[in-house]
């Protein structure tokens, strides 16, 4: 997609609010989230307002990438194939659809063939 050089999960937001070392290489390059990623940042349980806000501005130095029927045709062949829980099959498969490189450190994501991967070692 014109303007996005990656795909990131979720937990490389989180890695960029706790200024890991890890997602450092990428900070410079623009980079798309899955609506489900917004979803995870902002529904989390209790959120207070300062934890909410910096979410927030995370995700708002995003593009968000929307559910359409294309990423919903491959949700669910990713799901069949690989069992995944569905919000990793959304995302990955907005990847897909999307061919974006995908950026995490979540091993879940390692055995799906269809990814452009990129994982981030711990």
């Amino acid at each position: 997609m014109k303007g996005i050089d990656f795909l990131v999960d979720t937990n490389f937001l989180i890695h960029i609010s706790l200024n890991s070392d890890l997602v450092t290489p990428f900070l410079d390059y623009s980079y798309g989230i899955s609506y489900i990623s917004e979803i995870e940042l902002l529904g989390v349980f209790s959120i207070n307002k300062e934890n909410k806000k910096n979410a927030q501005n995370l995700i708002d130095n995003c593009y968000i990438l929307e559910m359409n029927t294309e990423v919903k045709e491959q949700t669910i062949l990713l799901k069949q194939k690989y069992k995944l829980k569905l919000a990793d099959a959304i995302i990955a498969a907005t990847a897909i659809i999307y061919n974006l490189p995908f950026l995490t450190s979540d091993a879940d994501f390692k055995n799906i063939k269809e990814l452009n991967l990129i994982f981030l070692e711990k």
